[in-house]
């Protein structure tokens, strides 16, 4: 066993390194320290360099730009409230929420919590459950990348969702490392409760992901898959605060940045 512990662990540092290096600031930090060293020195570009740094890292903080990754990325529709409405009645649907992060532990609650991006893909589909009738399933175990916790999301997630909302988990699927894990690992279960339709619960930019990873899983088992994202916004380039760096916009950016890298490397 101590051997298979060893590999995940290499993974998860290269893994932590590679993104820390990919993901914003790096890149931005890293073109204005080679454009600083260039005009230092004479050489040419190197202020044109620095500039380009500097108006990349300010861009890279705003919900304009994040609302313009998610465009050209092709984020999937918001699901109407029409369309919700018709799915009342059926008996063989489920909503399945897909983890995002949990902390360990936070003193205020004195126990583990989802980050935010789970915290808005639960609220989400607590309300999808309630609106549609369908049962609440959750998947998410201990990621590659989150060796600090030591429960398993779904697991801090299910008493969320049953202390804070009223609202127990059908299903809380607690395994999953990663995307691919997700769908491998729920789908079956759901299959084997007779579930034939899935309303698919994360953030526009993991959605894509998402529905490459469980389309493929979902054929063979009869389920049919309906994304519905969460994060959407209706317009984030009009105000001229939308061009200004934001916690949210650096944290949106940051995320679809993420994501594209995980679909290009298959994951």
């Amino acid at each position: 066993m101590m051997p298979a512990v060893s590999l995940a662990l290499d993974y998860s540092g290269f893994k932590t390194l590679l993104l820390a290096a990919a993901l914003p600031p790096a890149p931005m930090l890293l073109l204005a320290a080679w454009g600083g060293w260039r005009l230092k020195r004479g050489r040419r570009w190197g202020g044109w360099m620095l500039g380009l740094a500097l108006a990349l890292a300010w861009l890279s903080a705003t919900e304009a730009a994040g609302e313009l990754l998610s465009r050209a990325t092709g984020a999937p529709a918001a699901l109407s409230r029409a369309q919700v409405d018709a799915l009342q009645g059926r008996r063989d649907g489920a909503v399945l929420v897909l983890g995002g992060g949990a902390h360990r532990h936070l003193p205020e609650y004195d126990a583990g919590a989802p980050k935010r991006l789970t915290a808005e893909r639960l609220a989400y589909g607590v309300w999808l459950a309630r609106h549609t009738g369908w049962p609440l399933a959750f998947a998410g175990g201990i990621g590659w990348t989150a060796m600090e916790l030591s429960q398993p999301e779904a697991e801090i997630v299910a008493r969320v969702a049953a202390e804070d909302y009223g609202l127990p988990l059908r299903w809380a699927e607690s395994r999953s490392r990663d995307t691919r894990e997700n769908a491998a690992n729920s789908l079956p279960m759901l299959a084997a409760a007779g579930v034939k339709q899935v309303l698919l619960v994360t953030d526009d930019g993991h959605m894509r992901r998402a529905v490459r990873a469980f389309e493929r899983m979902a054929g063979p088992l009869g389920i049919g898959i309906v994304p519905a994202p969460v994060g959407l916004r209706d317009d984030a380039l009009t105000r001229f605060d939308d061009w200004c760096p934001s916690a949210e916009g650096f944290a949106r950016v940051r995320n679809i940045v993420y994501e594209t890298l995980a679909w290009w490397a298959g994951r």
